[in-house]
């Protein structure tokens, strides 16, 4: 078992290495339009460079998540941030627009692989009262770097350019000096070696083989989270700015205090699934987030935009601050590196055509970027809902070490099975 300090290390190092894929990903939101001018293109155009990205994301979750589960999850985390750091980089200095999209889309390759390794080197270190508020701390990097997205765009565009600003990414990958030093190796991969080197490895396909229902049943709830959140946050700095006249920095203000909102609401969320338990948490999330869905399409006036703004990712936290703790309690253990990072990242895939659509359709409406929002997004909204309530649970799981796991005939851990308990 890991100290408490060493377990503050890793739960740092995870929150900042999802920061730093989020503050990536998200600079290219807000400069989408200024890419387009550069290149002489639509923005329907250069929105595919989102969907490549978030596409091709699943391959890096399976190649990263493999290393991770027979090298160990550091030495993962650690070449994953150093490869996608080097990629934003390279994006900056794309001297044409087939160029970029292809960066964009190793990109994609390369981020693939942080949100699960990182997710699943916090899960197996730390005690399992702790997962609820850690899930929500851990997934609020994700907001955090978007907000400092915001920040450097509000305070940095007019000097920096679209160019500057990937070039900038550089700085915050000398996090793997931190993980490199102080961050321990997690103790589950460490007794699932020590199991491994006691009977066969199972491979991936062996593990999809045992269980396909739950990975097609976590694939399809990820698909629907990714539409939910994805569909209000990819071109919503877009419409603020295209429907709305809104200036650069109302822009940046209203994305830093939307994002305050999303990091409140994934502690929140996270904390919350700890007492309610993980569905009842996320299936909560999304209705309420349903409800408001009219209001935040149709706002008008600087004030209401921001409100209904920092309501609605506050609500897309919450569901999402709980997905660390619930995809790595549901995962069988002997893939927990790759298990979360591959349904999380395919169900991304899925979804990855979002920005697109929602352009398309803004187009067809003319300009009618909050009806197209909406629309996609609503629909992510319901089907997430519907597919938690009748989904799997194993909330109180061990993962951190320990020599037990959870009886298998106790309702929440009936997700290795890959049959459900429902609420």
């Amino acid at each position: 078992m890991q100290s408490r300090a060493q377990q503050y290390h890793v739960v740092l190092a995870c929150f900042l290495g999802w920061t730093i894929d989020a503050f990536d990903f998200f600079i290219m939101i807000f400069v989408i339009g200024d890419i387009a001018r550069e290149f002489g293109a639509s923005i329907t155009t250069i929105s595919w460079a989102i969907t490549l990205t978030l596409g091709l994301r699943v391959i890096g979750s399976l190649l990263f998540g493999r290393f991770a589960d027979k090298y160990g999850r550091k030495p993962a985390l650690i070449a994953n941030v150093l490869i996608f750091s080097a990629l934003e980089v390279a994006s900056g200095f794309a001297p044409t627009l087939t160029v970029f999209l292809v960066l964009r889309a190793l990109y994609g390759i390369a981020r693939g692989g942080e949100w699960g390794v990182g997710a699943s080197l916090t899960m197996d270190s730390i005690p399992q009262h702790w997962r609820g508020i850690v899930s929500g701390i851990l997934q609020s990097g994700y907001s955090f770097g978007y907000l400092l997205a915001a920040l450097l765009y509000g305070v940095g565009f007019g000097a920096l350019g679209w160019r500057g600003m990937f070039i900038i990414a550089v700085v915050p990958a000398l996090l793997v000096l931190y993980i490199r030093r102080v961050v321990p190796e997690s103790p589950d991969w460490q007794r699932q070696q020590a199991l491994a080197r006691a009977a066969r490895r199972t491979t991936f396909g062996q593990s999809f083989g045992e269980h396909w229902r739950l990975y097609v049943y976590a694939i399809l709830l990820m698909a629907a989270a990714a539409t939910f959140s994805h569909g209000t946050q990819d071109l919503y700095p877009m419409f603020l700015r295209e429907q709305h006249g809104l200036a650069v920095h109302q822009v940046s203000v209203i994305a830093i205090i939307y994002n305050v909102g999303a990091i409140l609401g994934s502690v929140s969320g996270g904390s919350l699934s700890q007492v309610l338990g993980r569905r009842r948490a996320l299936a909560l999330a999304a209705l309420a987030g349903l409800g408001l869905m009219p209001f935040w399409a149709t706002a008008s006036g600087v004030v209401a935009i921001t409100a209904t703004a920092f309501a609605m990712q506050f609500l897309v936290q919450c569901m999402f601050g709980v997905m660390p703790a619930h995809l790595n309690e549901i995962s069988p253990p002997e893939v927990r590196a790759t298990f979360p990072g591959f349904t999380y990242q395919f169900g991304n895939m899925l979804a990855a055509g979002n920005a697109t659509i929602q352009a398309a359709l803004a187009g067809y409406l003319g300009n009618g970027y909050g009806v197209a929002l909406a629309a996609v997004a609503g629909v992510g909204a319901l089907v997430f809902c519907v597919l938690t309530l009748f989904g799997v649970e194993g909330k109180s799981v061990v993962m951190d070490g320990a020599e037990q796991e959870v009886p298998r005939e106790r309702p929440d851990a009936a997700a290795y099975d890959g049959t459900a308990s429902h609420a």
